[in-house]
């Protein structure tokens, strides 16, 4: 569905990425860990057009290289960014219409904004509410939602577990876990990599703008160095 070919990204003076080969098969959860630094937000960023760098950006068979970041929207491929981002002024239920702004069909996106609502009811009971009231972990679901609003067939989500409470954590992934299993493919860049092993299908692994492995998500976990260097083992 996704593939990437030789990404290379020069960000700030810093070669942040370097030659970055990856795919992501649809219907599937692939996962990207690495620590702070390592050039994830930079891969996703690049894929959406908000970089310029070198290599190829192949999605569902077109070469997106070039691409503005409206189109790549408007083609079903949508990032959650790091740190949430939502407009504080405007209410839930605004903030998830404007994750809805390239579409047209209006009974459509009614429909899909209940089904946020059936899958965080604490939106629902806040809809009126000023995002900016809101704690940090239903900002995330806001986040989430607002995605989700846009109809994506692949969904890139970046550290959504980032500053949230453990069991608030947990239930964003198991939220991710629902979203996929409704026919939506997931991208998920993540430092919790305990969490993210435990629901990708296969993952990479980001280290200094390359990557140094990738493989399925339990033969990650069980691998010495990865234990040693990313699960605390």
């Amino acid at each position: 569905m996704l593939k990437l070919e030789g990404l290379s990204v020069f960000y700030e003076g810093i070669h942040a990425l370097r030659g970055i080969n990856l795919e992501v098969p649809e219907g599937k959860i692939i996962t990207l860990i690495g620590a702070n630094g390592a050039g994830k937000s930079t891969m996703l960023n690049r894929i959406m057009g908000l970089l310029k760098g070198e290599g190829t950006i192949i999605w569902d068979g077109t070469d997106i290289s070039s691409f503005d970041t409206k189109n790549i929207v408007s083609s079903g491929l949508v990032i959650i960014p790091e740190g949430r981002h939502v407009f504080p002024n405007l209410s839930v239920e605004e903030n998830l219409y404007l994750g809805a702004y390239t579409r047209k069909d209006k009974a459509a996106i009614k429909n899909d904004q209940e089904k946020c609502f059936s899958l965080f009811p604490r939106l629902k009971e806040r809809r009126h509410q000023s995002a900016g009231t809101l704690s940090g972990g239903e900002q995330q679901m806001l986040a989430v939602g607002r995605g989700l609003m846009s109809s994506p067939r692949l969904l890139m989500l970046d550290e959504p577990s980032l500053g949230l409470a453990p069991l608030i954590s947990k239930m964003i992934f198991s939220i991710i876990q629902e979203i996929n299993k409704t026919g939506t493919t997931v991208l998920l860049i993540e430092q919790n990599a305990h969490a993210a092993l435990e629901i990708a299908d296969y993952g990479y692994v980001l280290e200094t703008g390359e990557i140094v492995m990738h493989d399925t998500c339990d033969a990650l976990a069980a691998d010495d160095g990865i234990r040693k260097a990313y699960l605390g083992e």
